[in-house]
């Protein structure tokens, strides 16, 4: 079967219907009400405790899981690209318009060694490796994906971001040639997403270029991708063309749109609900052979990271900083 016939799930067997629905409804008034004018990301917000380290040996402990893996036919037929259309199939089946080749990221902002660089020479030297990370979606649904790619950290420190670098800002690309979706105002493109330096900088943190051991589809961030797996993962950027280096928080697109709903860190966490929907349990795809099943489990905190992230935290009240 192609990836283009391959199974594709419907939302009500994933995401409640109602979550489905609330969030689809918003994104549709987007389209016909005026710019929102809300504020970006917060303006203050709180640096890291000093002294926030993780082990090598704690950080590997999170590189893997024993966990059942999601399908390759679903991790790629069910996604949120908005550039290439707002329902989950859409991305899958839009026409292979995304040029991925050549491909370079434009890195700038507060560091020593800014440049433009060709995807193979931002990557030169490193080797890819595979993790395999839960990944949870605001929505309420969840995967486990093996991804392969190559620690941000180490791309990064290629740019010697200076001593006034405490964000990371990245940008995806918006070619109305290359994605559709951009011809209808969803948010306000491009897509935009950031993160606290060390947050940048943690081991788990990874810019990815394939998954299950093949290039990136089109439809899962082509062929740059972010994967932050204890943050939920509107926070994983994709396609990415430009990464900067920031002095003050970066806007982020979700936050910008709706700073009550998403904010800046966007940690998973089951105890802080998302206005609309609770938090608390997230449904999993997972599936063997022709066989699709879709189960509620519990979330966890960090998206059962904590051991490897939970001291970038440490003192923060979660509630209002989420």
């Amino acid at each position: 079967m192609t990836l283009r016939n391959a199974l594709r799930i419907p939302a009500s067997q994933v995401t409640d219907e109602a979550v489905y629905l609330q969030r689809r409804k918003f994104v549709a008034a987007l389209a016909v009400a005026p710019a929102l004018g809300l504020p970006g990301c917060a303006d203050a917000v709180p640096p890291p405790p000093e002294g926030a380290t993780v082990t090598e040996a704690e950080a590997r402990a999170g590189f893997k899981t024993d966990e059942p893996l999601t399908r390759y036919e679903d991790v790629t037929s069910y996604n949120n690209f908005y550039e290439f259309g707002t329902n989950k199939d859409d991305p899958s089946k839009a026409a292979r318009t995304l040029r991925t080749s050549p491909w370079s990221v434009a890195v700038g902002g507060e560091c020593d060694k800014p440049g433009t660089l060709s995807l193979d020479d931002l990557l030169k030297g490193l080797t890819p490796e595979e993790r395999i990370y839960r990944l949870r979606c605001v929505e309420g649904w969840s995967m486990v994906i093996p991804w392969l790619g190559v620690p941000l950290a180490d791309v990064l420190k290629r740019f010697a971001p200076n001593s006034r670098a405490r964000y990371v800002a990245f940008t995806t690309l918006a070619d109305r040639e290359q994605m559709p979706g951009l011809r209808y105002r969803s948010i306000d493109w491009p897509y935009r997403e950031g993160l606290r330096i060390d947050e940048a900088m943690n081991p788990l943190t990874l810019l990815a270029t394939g998954l299950y051991g093949k290039a990136l589809p089109q439809q899962n961030g082509a062929p740059l991708r972010l994967v932050v797996p204890w943050k939920y993962g509107f926070k994983s950027i994709k396609s990415i063309v430009a990464i900067t280096f920031t002095r003050n928080p970066p806007h982020c697109s979700w936050n910008q749109l709706q700073p009550s709903e998403y904010g800046f860190f966007s940690n998973v966490n089951p105890d802080v609900d998302h206005p609309r929907w609770s938090q608390k349990t997230e449904r999993r795809i997972a599936g063997s052979g022709s066989k699709l099943f879709a189960e509620r489990i519990p979330t966890r905190l960090f998206n059962g990271y904590a051991e490897q992230v939970g001291e970038m935290y440490a003192g923060m009240n979660l509630k209002r900083w989420f």
